[in-house]
């Protein structure tokens, strides 16, 4: 350092700043020279600023104005570049398609920016095993993510040791490296196999069955997992959804159950084609390449299952099974009232019977089922409810062994006719002098009422009574 203001004068030179005061900078006071007295990290200090003063040392006063410069401090490839954001262990399913693996990695050169002693490339040194290709893709100035060609197998290897390696452009070039443990989990690779291919059972018609029979599995992927669990489906018939195949979680077994009741009207066999897969879609690494379940180069594994329905003694059905009819009270007797029409899906023959006539009042024809009255039928009878109703059941039995039967249940509606006389409530009634000189009669025609027709019983009666009014729900005698 130099000042043109020193000639004559007693001086000494002087610098300030923090490259002086941590011990890297100093300067002979006499000559100016500069020294360097230790070397400087770049990456802690790339740059100091420096103040230049020059003093008369007979009154410490500063001889011309302060000068500052700054030193750079120049950057050698003293730094490799480092990981500084990846997992140490990841997982990938065995079924991943090919492409980014979902592993990112980053790293990091602290040397001076846009120098090649900061740029570096990140590529994958090591891999065991060696398949699939595992590589680094670009993503950015510092950013990779890892990518593979190929398919995992878990039969193979369930594990891998990735060995990245960053390496910049400085000279020489530094490096550093970062392992990744790569585990693979086994998915759904292996079809499930029934270990039976056919299954014969017999069944009565018209019943539900929990649990028929069981179908086994053979699945060699890993237990308890949805590549392993089995799901079961109808390939062909069960158009009508009669029967249902459901797993059972602990065993994996299918449970075959009858859950809709159907009326066959002969001993019917049903064949049923039944299939397996597992919950999780199936793949395959063949020769490198991820092959999808397409229905073609693997089919689901399938078996035939017979299952007799084994017709029982159906009752005939009466159509409908309740009737009405509809009679008037004290009609006279023989009249048919009512004649059944019944269907009996395993017989022609059958007989009727009557089951319930508490008023003995019919019959009913053994072959034909045709109800008649046998007596007149009194609407006011105990038998008959409060609205006027009898009923009447019968049953059909056919000649089945052992015989089926059914009812029929005839309400007959009987109208009131009119077979009860009026009677006066009283029948003899004293009449004493009064200010009208009358007495008043009332009736009881219980369940009738009025009005009435009023007469006198002879004609000496009427000359000396009179009845107002004579038709009416009353009247009343007046002398």
């Amino acid at each position: 350092m130099y000042n043109d203001k020193i000639q004559d004068k007693d001086f000494r030179f002087e610098i300030t700043g923090e490259a002086v005061t941590e011990g890297y900078l100093t300067i002979n006071e006499t000559t100016g020279d500069v020294f360097v007295l230790k070397s400087v990290d770049r990456e802690k200090y790339d740059c100091f600023h420096v103040i230049f003063n020059v003093y008369d040392t007979d009154t410490n006063q500063k001889i011309d104005k302060e000068l500052a410069f700054d030193v750079e401090v120049k950057d050698i490839n003293d730094n490799p570049p480092r990981f500084i954001d990846f997992p140490q262990t990841f997982t990938v399913s065995e079924s991943q398609v090919e492409g980014f693996l979902g592993v990112e990695v980053i790293a990091q050169d602290i040397d001076e920016k846009n120098t090649k002693n900061s740029t570096f490339n990140i590529t994958v040194v090591q891999q065991t095993p060696l398949e699939p290709n595992i590589q680094a893709k670009w993503i950015d100035e510092r950013t990779v993510h890892l990518n593979f060609t190929g398919c995992f197998d878990y039969e193979k290897a369930k594990d891998y040791k990735i060995t990245l390696e960053a390496k910049d452009h400085g000279t020489p070039p530094l490096s550093s490296t970062a392992v990744i443990s790569l585990n693979v989990r086994d998915t759904n690779t292996h079809m499930p196999e029934f270990k039976k291919k056919e299954f014969q059972t017999e069944v009565d018609e018209m019943k539900l069955f929990r649990d028929v029979f069981r179908f086994q599995v053979e699945d060699k992927d890993t237990p308890n997992t949805d590549g392993w669990r089995a799901k079961f489906f109808f390939i062909s018939g069960n158009e009508e959804g009669i029967f249902k195949v459901e797993t059972d979680p602990k065993t994996n077994e299918g449970i075959f159950s009858i859950v809709k009741e159907k009326n066959y009207e002969i001993t019917t066999t049903v064949q049923l084609e039944i299939g397996v897969e597992n919950i999780e879609p199936f793949t395959k690494c063949v020769n490198g390449k991820l092959i999808k379940q397409d229905g073609k180069l693997y089919r689901p594994d399938s078996i035939n299952v017979t299952v007799t329905m084994i017709d029982d003694n159906d009752p005939p059905v009466f159509k409908p099974p309740k009737a009405d009819v509809f009679e008037k009270e004290e009609s006279e007797p023989g009249r048919v009232l009512f004649t059944p029409k019944v269907y009996d899906p395993d017989s022609t023959s059958f007989r009727f019977v009557l089951v319930e006539d508490p008023a003995n009042w019919v019959s009913v024809d053994e072959k034909t089922g045709e109800i008649r009255a046998t007596k007149k039928m009194d609407r006011e009878s105990p038998f008959v409810d409060v609205d006027n109703v009898y009923k009447v059941v019968i049953a059909a039995i056919d000649d089945g062994d052992p015989p089926a039967s059914s009812t029929c249940t005839i309400s007959i509606h009987l109208r009131d006719t009119n077979d009860h006389k009026p009677q006066l409530v009283n029948n003899r009634l004293i009449m004493c002098g009064n200010e009208n000189n009358k007495v008043m009669l009332s009736v009881d025609a219980d369940p009738y009422n009025g009005p009435f027709h009023f007469s006198l019983d002879n004609d000496e009666d009427t000359k000396q009574w009179k009845l107002d009014p004579a038709y009416g729900a009353f009247t009343s005698v007046n002398p």
